[in-house]
């Protein structure tokens, strides 16, 4: 026979209103207490029915996470799992569980987000990206559910909670890094240039060539749009410029391990003939030969702050929106070296 609140509350000498609150780890019940009835519960097998409790408390205690692309594409970044992570974290020790939007396109994705909100399936969403006229974002800003954002809104920041690094100053530096080092001719690999952080990145760049009296050249800058599935071909032009670039920043470490790859195709060697720094300072960036430089962004914390901004806002819905920025720092290897 299955055990009810009822025997749990009995064997601990405690009201079944007690247990309830215990598992609803209401702040009022001692931390003595909870530690009794939960070991009760324990003992007995005893499992609550969180879906029949939602229902009453009209709460689903789940998070939406919405990717920017299919879960399969999304996966094979490390930002991803790393992000992921940090908001697990946090939604853990709230017992909130996650949702991930599934949707391919953004057609099916906007779909998925609006089903999430209109159906209660989330008491909140978090968006891990922040795009330009993306209607996922302005749903959302319409809708009322309580959501926040990995990345700056294009459009009106301060009326969104959002965690993001400062791009363009992270960019900024590892330009000025380069520089350091005696480079002149520094080319920019970025991503698709709808993204915010990929805009606020080449910003970056040109400010630090403007501030060195570099002039800005736009042969030395290649965006995923540029490059339409001719990644190959686009870093071939760019060696063959002129006067081709002694070192590449590029959008991040997984767009680094291609941009090497090309080179070593065209049989141009990191660092001795060109040196190249990435994003993001994934796990494998260590291992690689030359270990590559980066920009560590604390992605883990990205994901941790996401989420405690939305259960923030799920919990109060009148707290003001918040902006987070998670500090970054730039890590040397052996993918960059002094002209």
């Amino acid at each position: 026979m299955a055990v009810t609140i009822k025997d749990v509350a009995k064997r601990a000498g405690v009201s079944p209103a007690t247990v309830s609150r215990v598992i609803a780890d209401n702040p009022r019940i001692t931390g003595k207490t909870k530690e009794k009835v939960r070991e009760v519960m324990e003992v007995m097998g005893y499992y609550p029915n969180f879906q029949a409790r939602n229902l009453v408390a009209k709460k689903s205690q789940t998070l939406g996470i919405i990717m920017e692309n299919s879960a399969t594409l999304a996966f094979q970044n490390p930002f991803f799992p790393e992000v992921l992570r940090g908001i697990s974290t946090r939604a853990h020790g709230s017992q909130y569980g996650l949702y991930l939007s599934t949707g391919a396109t953004q057609e099916e994705i906007y779909r998925e987000v609006v089903e999430m909100a209109q159906g209660k399936r989330v008491d909140g969403i978090i968006l891990l990206y922040s795009k330009i006229g993306d209607p996922v974002m302005e749903y959302l800003c319409q809708s009322g559910i309580p959501f926040s954002v990995v990345g700056r809104p294009f459009k009106d920041p301060c009326d969104v909670s959002y965690v993001d690094n400062d791009n363009i100053n992270n960019a900024k530096e590892a330009v000025e890094y380069l520089i350091g080092l005696g480079h002149r001719h520094i080319a920019f690999v970025g991503g698709a240039t709808d993204f915010v952080v990929s805009l606020d990145r080449l910003e970056g760049y040109k400010l630090a060539l403007g501030e060195h009296g570099i002039p800005f050249d736009a042969a030395y800058t290649v965006n995923q749009e540029f490059m339409h599935g001719n990644e190959r071909e686009a870093i071939r032009r760019l060696m063959k410029l002129e006067i081709p670039p002694t070192a590449i920043v590029t959008h991040d470490d997984m767009v680094a391990y291609e941009v090497i790859g090309y080179l070593e195709d065209l049989e141009i060697s990191v660092p001795e003939d060109v040196s190249i720094i990435g994003f993001n300072n994934h796990a494998i960036s260590r291992h690689l030969k030359p270990p590559l430089s980066t920009v560590d962004i604390s992605i883990y914390d990205l994901g941790l702050h996401a989420a405690e901004l939305v259960l923030e806002k799920i919990t109060d819905e009148s707290v003001p929106p918040k902006q987070v920025v998670v500090p970054s720092r730039l890590i040397e290897r052996g993918s960059c070296r002094r002209l």
